[in-house]
């Protein structure tokens, strides 16, 4: 069997990196960024007041105090935006606003609370130092300066700043379009009837939501029947819209595999055993030379951690992204587990943070009762995966794991 690492490695190095396009802000947000970006100007662009209140020269106020107010003429107002006022001369101030451009002369703030808010002389109480709520041009970013790397994931905070220096438009690695489709004659859609030995399908939906949850654009393809000829056309007809495709179902050793038959010497295409639990089946490969297959295991929880352990890297890999695994927290196991020899086991476990505070404070981690992988419901409640490494068979109560935390 394959390690974790291996199969693990083998998808990463084949996985395509998606090719940039330039798009409008606003449709930027979970795209990757494709280029670095620079300011064209400094930000701010001018020299500008940090309050409400009056642009002074400082040594005009310095002996000001609340017994001896400092008294100037107001000459007028300094609006954002507005250029009327260019400059003061000493012995004189201007009222100004919140971001409005400092006059030439001026070399301090002094706030509004500090005054008697006069508007055709103000008295002063306080003295202000040259640069007093002013802010510089360029303190915040130097013309010319790199504002952001490529491989950044874009929120709202990223396309606020490429907006501050002046992009309307910005070249992004996209998110990856990725078709989730199940296989099995046995599948019906949530809402129809059921036969006996009929079950519904809950895969496609689960790994559809995994795929916007990991950065992508997850589309969920109806269920096909195990019929080699009706899975290849459905499989082929998804490669115009997707950029890559997950199939859950029919890769094992049963007569009724269809998935690994049809695609087994299509393209790159690969099945192997993993030495996991669970999730042993896995297949990879890129079927048109282009576009990533992921075929996963049909029972559910397999599917799911196939698709944490080996998907969701892919997918960030797509998008120029370091193929990051899920984050992991050290925690304190509440019971007993156990695990079999050579294979790495991922247990569906609830975290909880034990009472008390201070640094040494830990997550304690406790098992689900039910770790089969048709187990649905024990994976619905859970929040971390436990990850007992391949050589431990056994870890008592209170040992330290590491978990995987869930989306």
């Amino acid at each position: 069997m394959k390690s974790v690492e291996e199969h693990l490695a083998g998808i990463l190095n084949a996985v395509p990196l998606l090719a940039p396009l330039d798009i409008a802000l606003l449709d930027a947000e979970g795209t990757s960024l494709a280029e670095p970006v620079t300011a064209p100007v400094p930000l701010p662009p001018f020299d500008n007041s940090a309050m409400d209140g009056y642009a002074v020269c400082a040594a005009d106020v310095a002996a000001a105090s609340p017994e001896r107010p400092a008294t100037l003429p107001v000459i007028g107002d300094v609006m954002a935006g507005d250029q009327t006022i260019s400059a003061i001369e000493p012995g004189l101030c201007a009222r100004i606003m919140t971001g409005a451009p400092m006059p030439a002369g001026a070399d301090a703030v002094v706030p509004v609370e500090w005054t008697d808010g006069g508007t055709v002389q103000v008295n002063i109480s306080r003295p202000a130092p040259p640069g007093h709520y002013i802010r510089r041009a360029g303190e915040d970013v130097r013309a010319g300066q790199v504002v952001m790397e490529p491989g950044v994931r874009l929120g709202a905070a990223q396309l606020g700043m490429l907006a501050a220096v002046g992009r309307g438009r910005v070249p992004v690695r996209p998110k990856p379009r990725v078709v989730v489709m199940s296989t099995g004659s046995e599948l019906r859609e949530p809402g129809t009837s059921l036969a006996p030995g009929q079950i519904w399908d809950s895969n496609s939906f689960m790994l559809a939501v995994a795929v916007r949850e990991a950065g992508g654009v997850g589309y969920r393809q109806a269920t096909v029947v195990d019929e080699p000829d009706k899975v290849l056309e459905t499989i082929k007809d998804q490669l115009t819209r997707a950029d890559a495709i997950i199939t859950t179902g029919g890769v094992s050793m049963g007569a009724a595999d269809v998935v690994k038959d049809v695609l087994s010497g299509l393209g790159s295409m690969e099945f192997s055993k993993v030495a996991m639990r669970p999730g042993r089946p896995q297949g990879f490969g890129l079927i048109d030379g282009i576009t990533p297959i992921f075929t996963l295991p049909g029972n559910p929880v397999s599917a799911y951690v196939s698709f944490q352990v080996f998907v969701r890297p892919a997918l960030r890999v797509m998008q120029g992204l370091p193929p990051d695994p899920l984050p992991t927290v050290s925690a304190v196991l509440t019971q007993e587990i156990r695990s079999p020899r050579g294979v790495r086991h991922y247990l569906r476990t609830r975290l909880n943070r034990p009472r008390g505070g201070g640094e040494d404070q830990r997550y304690a981690a406790s098992p689900a009762e039910g770790q089969g992988s048709h187990q649905l419901a024990a994976l619905s409640s859970a929040d971390g995966l436990i990850v007992v490494p391949e050589d431990v068979e056994r870890l008592p109560a209170g040992a330290r794991v590491d978990v995987m935390r869930l989306p």
